[in-house]
C-alpha cells in the first residue's frame, strides 16, 4: 500500500494556481488534511509529472529492442521526472508497459508509416505504395492509444546528387488518411523537416507537427491560426550539422540541413512568438538517450522561450492537451518535487528531489 505523503509545497497546479500543500492518500492526491495517521513529509516545489511528448520507448539505432532494454529506457525517463510519454512511433510492441505500475504512463502511436527507402532502416512500417496509407492508418489507429505517426518527408536518394527532402504522400492520399484516423478516434502527428510538406499537412488537418524545421513565416502563421502544436526536438535538430557532414553524396540536402541547424533557435522563437504551442520532446530512442527532458527544456530556454512557458509545456499544459489529468483532487498522484521553482530557473528540472508515480515514491 502506498504511504501517506504530506507535500509541504508550494504545489503548482497550472498556469494560474499554486497551493500551499497537498497530501497523497491511497495513491491519490487530496488537498484535505487526512484524519489521523502518520504521513511522510516531502518538502519542495511540486509540479505535475513531466511529459515527454516525442519519445520512442522500444527503439534504438538498430531498430526494435528487447523488453529489458525498453524497460531500462522507460525507467530512465521515469527517474528524470517524466511520468507521461507520448510515443512518437516504435517498431516494438510496448503495450505491456500499460501493465507496469512502476513505469510511466504511455500513449502509443504504433509504427511510423513510411515508404521503402524513405525513412530510417528498421524504424518504420514501409508501405508498398502511397495509396496504402489510409488503410495502414486505420490499422495503426486500432493498435495504438489514440495516435498515429506519419513520416511526411525524407531524403529522396533516387535523385542522385540532387537528392533532397521530398514529401512522401500525394495531398489527396494524405487528406484521406487523416480523415480515416479522425473517424477512428485517433489523432495524427507527422515527422516533417521540409518546407515542401507543410501545406499539404496543414490542409489535411493533422493534429501535431514533429520538428517542423522547414516552416517559413507563412507556414508559422497557418500553424498558429490552426492552433496546431509543434514539438521542437532541439536536441535532435542540434545533430543536423553532423548529419550534413555525413551526407557528402547529397550536397543539396546537406546544405539544407546546415541552414535548418543554423536557424534552429530563431525558428523556435518565431513559433513561440506567433502563438504556436511549442511542446517539449526529446526524440529519445534511436540516436538520443532517454531521460533528457531537462536538457531539451534548457535548449528551449536558450532559444529564448520563457522558462515558465517551457515548464508549463513540459507538464500541465501538455497533460491537458493529451487528456491526462495533472494535480487535481482525487486524481492519481503523479508528480515531481524540486528544491526550487523550475519556472524561475529551468535548470532545476535536472535534479528532482522526489518522483512520485501513482502515489508511490519511485525515485
Amino acid at each position: 500500500m502506498a504511504d501517506v505523503l504530506h507535500l509541504t509545497g508550494p504545489v503548482v497546479l497550472d498556469d494560474d494556481r499554486v497551493v500551499g500543500e497537498a497530501w497523497v492518500v491511497g495513491g491519490r492526491l487530496t488537498f484535505a488534511r487526512p484524519a489521523g495517521g502518520a504521513a511522510t513529509r516531502v518538502d519542495g516545489w511540486v509540479v505535475p509529472g513531466l511529459v515527454d511528448v516525442h519519445c520512442h520507448i522500444g527503439l534504438a539505432a538498430e531498430g526494435a529492442v528487447d523488453r529489458a532494454t525498453a524497460q531500462a529506457q522507460a525507467l530512465a525517463d521515469r527517474d528524470s521526472g517524466v511520468l507521461l510519454v507520448r510515443d512518437a512511433g516504435s517498431p516494438a510492441d510496448t503495450a505491456w508497459v500499460h501493465d507496469r505500475p512502476d513505469l510511466p504512463r504511455l500513449l502509443r502511436a504504433g509504427r511510423h508509416l513510411a515508404l521503402p527507402k524513405r525513412y530510417l532502416r528498421h524504424y518504420g512500417r514501409e508501405l508498398a505504395s502511397p495509396d496504402a496509407l489510409p488503410t495502414a492508418v486505420a490499422e495503426e489507429a486500432a493498435r495504438g492509444d489514440g495516435w498515429v505517426k506519419l513520416v511526411a518527408d525524407w531524403i529522396d536518394r533516387d535523385l542522385g546528387a540532387d537528392g533532397d527532402l521530398r514529401p512522401l504522400w500525394p495531398a489527396e492520399v494524405l487528406a484521406e488518411a487523416v480523415r480515416v484516423a479522425h473517424a477512428a478516434g485517433a489523432r495524427v502527428t507527422a515527422h516533417t523537416f521540409a518546407e515542401e510538406a507543410l501545406d499539404d499537412l496543414l490542409d489535411a488537418g493533422v493534429d501535431c507537427l514533429e520538428h517542423a524545421t522547414g516552416a517559413q513565416d507563412r507556414h508559422i502563421a497557418r500553424i498558429a491560426a490552426a492552433g496546431i502544436p509543434v514539438t521542437a526536438t532541439l536536441l535532435q535538430v542540434a545533430q543536423f550539422g553532423a548529419i550534413a557532414e555525413r551526407a557528402g553524396r547529397y550536397p543539396v540536402y546537406a546544405a539544407r540541413m546546415r541552414r535548418m541547424h543554423a536557424r534552429r533557435y530563431a525558428h523556435v522563437r518565431d513559433l513561440h512568438d506567433a502563438g504556436v504551442p511549442v511542446l517539449v520532446g526529446t526524440d529519445a530512442g534511436g540516436t538520443l538517450a532517454h531521460g533528457r527532458l531537462a536538457d531539451e527544456a534548457a535548449e528551449l530556454v536558450a532559444a529564448g522561450l520563457p522558462a515558465r512557458d517551457v515548464v508549463a509545456a513540459a507538464s500541465w499544459r501538455t497533460r491537458a492537451w493529451l487528456g491526462v489529468p495533472g494535480l487535481a483532487e482525487g486524481e492519481s498522484a503523479d508528480l515531481v518535487v524540486y528544491d526550487a521553482d523550475p519556472r524561475e530557473d529551468v535548470r532545476v528540472l535536472a535534479a528532482p528531489r522526489a518522483v512520485v508515480l501513482r502515489g508511490v515514491r519511485v525515485a
